[in-house]
């Protein structure tokens, strides 16, 4: 788009791939305008009024978990390093099994709109919810660099942009759109984009793993022997390709491992589309959705990454624009040419449009819902007060998305993901389990909890190598690297937990047994749950 000159090295055509994405941002625009005709209250603008069937739901969390981590980051990682790369698939997928049994069907009954109201509910509203909110903006601002990083990678290799000015250009357009999308939709706007984006992008990775399979004969020994000759060693086939070099490593993994699995149940984005649905009954049946279609996409990122491994090769996908998270786009020019490149990107580009949409308005809720309207206002804001301040806060994130995206551009994106979940988990995660489950759970517990795990993962990750210390670090000249971790989940989470119980135990005060039981008993049974819905 800014050098055509250049589109010697983008494969395919560049019109064509800016065509493709005109027509998908004009049509998903479309449908947003149309859903967003009844937007009138909060629980419209945050929940979508509560009217979506556990299915929808179901595709739609399906649809904002597969982020472009799990296309671009994965599918790169497996074509990289093989088996190890694999692993963030399953991570990913077992941690549903952590959201379905700990957190899903509680945290329907409990809440309204945000962790906050679950968290505030039996403990001290303002601090505790200043908490919350604070360490959900964190975990969405860390989750959006990882997006906007996708999303400037992507379309500087479709249009073939090699400079770092062309690929700020294309990430501050990408932070615009979803601005706009976030302003207009809503959450139900939000919900369609991100229930049509997850069809889509299940759908084109099913024929890619098909056509890749076809090529093989079918036969996925067949495919696995390709890739090892063109790697040209079988390491690829074995663990330890990335995670087994040295005993720091091995760890590593685990506190990666650590991160993935406990971390998606303590993801605000994810958390809040339980509010969407009507009853818990929906909730459950929203997460088995999701488990089965997310599933089934990991078992296609096997074949994908493996695919791209034998027939471009990992050297030459390291080497193209966006590195790693190039092989997804790479595969499919490979197999079918610049238009199954355009249609792939194009359902990446929707991938990243549809999560950072579903982020922006969790961060935008968290501010407005549990700041402006609970602490600023004492929980009586004017009406529409509280929409417009969550208007104005997507427009604040979105541009420090864009400023935080053009400063991370061209790392791993499922890795920066993982950071995200690492924050989630050891910020979030104790302090849900503790007010679900433990009766002398207190607000000071609460706070330590939240802020302990927050501060210690931050540290954490800003002494790793990940910020600075080796060739591609965040700063590359710099060298404070005094944690050899690249994740801080084994030190942060377990650390998080203690501070919870310490503070809890430690603290005099005595939190309401009444509001105990009255919680106890909601989230459990969801008795009361919808008189909090309509008041």
């Amino acid at each position: 788009m800014l050098h055509l000159d250049a589109a010697s090295t983008s494969p395919g055509d560049p019109w064509l791939n800016i065509a493709i994405f005109g027509a998908f941002v004009a049509i998903t625009m479309v449908i947003v305008f149309r859903a967003s005709r009844n937007n009138k209250t909060a629980s419209d603008y945050y929940a979508a009024g509560r009217s979506f069937t556990g299915g929808q739901n179901g595709s739609a969390i399906a649809g904002d978990y597969l982020s472009a981590a799990s296309f671009l980051g994965i599918v790169g990682a497996i074509a990289v390093t093989g088996y190890d790369g694999f692993l963030y698939s399953i991570g990913f997928l077992v941690a549903w099994l952590v959201a379905l049994l700990l957190v899903a069907e509680l945290l329907r009954n409990t809440g309204k709109f945000t962790m906050a109201d679950v968290l505030s509910f039996r403990l001290k509203q303002r601090p505790v919810r200043i908490a919350a909110a604070t360490t959900t903006l964190v975990v969405c601002f860390f989750y959006l660099l990882a997006q906007m990083a996708g999303a400037g990678g992507l379309v500087s290799l479709l249009l073939g942009i090699g400079d770092k000015l062309g690929q700020s250009l294309v990430i501050t357009v990408v932070g615009a759109l979803m601005i706009l999308y976030v302003l207009v939709g809503g959450m139900k706007g939000t919900t369609w984009v991100q229930i049509i984006k997850a069809v889509l992008l299940i759908a084109g990775a099913a024929v890619m793993t098909v056509w890749v399979l076809a090529i093989n004969g079918f036969s996925f020994s067949t495919l696995l022997d390709n890739a090892v000759a063109t790697a040209g060693t079988p390491a690829i086939l074995d663990p330890g390709l990335k995670y087994g070099v040295s005993e720091v490593a091995k760890l590593d993994f685990l506190s990666l491992g650590l991160a993935l699995v406990l971390g998606t149940a303590a993801l605000p984005h994810v958390l809040m589309r339980f509010y969407t649905v009507p009853t818990a009954k929906e909730a459950r049946k929203s997460v088995v959705w999701a488990i089965w279609l997310i599933g089934i996409f990991y078992v296609f990122t096997l074949v994908l990454g493996y695919g791209a491994a034998a027939l471009i090769g990992g050297e030459k996908i390291l080497a193209a624009p966006g590195g790693a998270n190039s092989a997804a786009p790479l595969l499919a020019f490979e197999l079918g040419g610049p238009v199954l490149l355009g249609l792939i990107s194009a359902i990446a580009f929707a991938t990243i449009l549809a999560v950072v949409a579903g982020l922006t308005i969790t961060a935008a809720a968290s501010f407005a819902h549990d700041i402006y309207a609970s602490v600023v206002k004492k929980g009586k804001p004017a009406p529409g007060a509280e929409v417009k301040v969550a208007r104005r806060t997507v427009v604040v994130i979105g541009i420090i998305a864009i400023i935080g995206g053009i400063g991370a551009n061209g790392q791993n994106i499922a890795f920066l993901v993982a950071l995200a979940f690492a924050v989630a988990a050891s910020a979030n995660l104790p302090t849900i389990v503790y007010s679900l489950f433990w009766k002398r759970f207190t607000t000071q517990g609460a706070l330590w909890s939240m802020y302990g795990g927050l501060a210690s993962a931050l540290i954490l990750i800003a002494l790793s190598p990940v910020v600075s210390g080796t060739p591609t670090s965040m700063i590359p000249g710099a060298d404070f690297d005094i944690v050899p971790l690249s994740n801080p989940g084994i030190i942060s989470i377990p650390l998080a937990f203690l501070l919870g119980w310490l503070g809890s135990v430690l603290d005099k005060g005595i939190e309401s047994p009444a509001k105990q039981s009255e919680m106890e008993v909601r989230s459990l049974t969801g008795i009361g749950a919808e008189k909090a819905t309509h008041h």
